[in-house]
């Protein structure tokens, strides 16, 4: 190995700034002379940290529409990202919830995967996508036929020859890692951007829901639930459903679409409380609504039950309308009354600053694994942008 270390960074693709890609920055402020390797790249779309970096992207990139119809080319994509070439490259750091992880690395190279979920088309996710209504005839019928294929290729590229370590973003995820491949793996959750919650807490009679319409999200379960109760549920957000939810709703429910930073922020400092109904591998937005002081109301079950606490949220269980409507009620008859001070507190105990600390600590651990020089690893995080991470 040569003395410059160098280093890839993977990613499913970059078509926007969400969790996996703010995750995905963080991680590169860490080695800012990386080489970013992904499936796609949408121009305009990602942050300038990433847009920086010296980026590598596949035969996909080259299809005409593709930033609109990726999904449609899962298929394809376990070869699309065996198609990279990391010959020389020391360490391989994986950001992935579809295939990212599944990318060859050089014999002697270290390889770190940070895995957001299993890909999840085709493990626990599957009936969200391709269930009964969830998709026309012709996309569940390919969909069974390539599960299983796609199902082994996840299985055999997830072996210790390909992968060194695998960290989850939640214990919800560990767990799914062990059924998926038979890996145990480390837990580092995500976070959020706190310096962007600063407004006072001025709570209104709105709800709250932010996110992008996909499947497994639920929104469906909130419109069905304020369309009864009656109450005030604003909806911030877009995707693939976006059209049939808009349809359901009814008066009391109001659609904004994409919102800047800046105007979420405020919506987030003035609802009632922030509902998240779906069934998330973490999830990012309780930990922004509680940065704000608001309370949760969520899903009993993934990632939110590990952030959101009894002292800053409300569970429902088991998913359905029922059940989220007997929580929301405990809110609207004064059963149950949160502080503030207490949701800020939890959320301040998901930083960036401990993020990077702690995921640098697991790269460095498994580079020190591997044989290789912890003290060089060590000084090519300490002189890139987030110097204070091993602080």
């Amino acid at each position: 190995m040569s003395s410059v270390i160098k280093v890839a960074l993977v990613h499913d693709w970059l078509t926007g700034m969400r969790g996996g890609e703010y995750v995905l920055e963080a991680i590169a402020e860490l080695f800012p002379r990386a080489e970013l390797f992904t499936l796609l790249y949408v121009p305009g779309r990602i942050s300038p940290t990433l847009t920086t970096l010296k980026r590598h992207t596949s035969f996909l990139q080259k299809v005409p529409g593709i930033e609109k119809r990726y999904r449609h080319f899962l298929p394809l994509m376990p070869k699309a990202i065996e198609r990279f070439d990391l010959r020389g490259f020391d360490l391989v750091i994986s950001s992935s919830h579809c295939v990212a992880k599944g990318i060859r690395k050089d014999p002697g190279a270290v390889h770190v995967s940070y895995v957001h979920a299993p890909m999840r088309y085709i493990w626990d996710r599957y009936d969200d996508y391709f269930g009964p209504g969830r998709a026309s005839f012709p996309v569940r019928f390919a969909a069974r036929m390539l599960r299983e294929p796609l199902q082994n290729w996840d299985r055999g590229v997830s072996g210790f020859d390909r992968i060194n370590v695998i960290i989850a973003n939640s214990r919800f995820i560990a767990e799914q890692v062990r059924r998926a491949y038979d890996r145990e793996c480390k837990v580092i959750y995500p976070f959020a951007d706190l310096s962007r919650f600063v407004l006072p807490r001025d709570q209104g009679k709105n709800y709250l829901m932010v996110g992008a319409f996909a499947p497994n999200k639920r929104v469906d379960i909130a419109v069905e639930a304020f369309n009864r109760l009656k109450l005030p549920l604003i909806v911030i957000g877009g995707g693939q459903e976006g059209g049939k939810l808009s349809k359901l709703a009814g008066p009391t429910i109001e659609f904004l679409g994409a919102l800047s930073n800046s105007a979420i922020t405020e919506f987030y400092s003035k609802c009632k409380a922030f509902v998240f109904p779906g069934l998330e591998d973490f999830g990012i937005t309780p930990l922004e609504a509680m940065a704000s002081g608001a309370p949760v109301i969520a899903y009993g079950e993934g990632g939110a039950s590990e952030s959101v606490t009894n002292k800053t949220g409300l569970f429902f269980r088991p998913q359905t309308v029922e059940a989220l409507i007997e929580a929301v009620l405990k809110f609207e008859n004064g059963e149950v009354k949160f502080s503030p001070q207490d949701c800020r507190v939890r959320a301040r105990e998901f930083s960036k600053e401990r993020f990077q600390r702690e995921f640098a600590g697991a790269v460095c651990d498994a580079w020190t694994e591997a044989g290789k020089d912890r003290g060089a690893l060590e000084n090519l995080i300490q002189s890139g942008w987030a110097s204070s991470a091993l602080k």
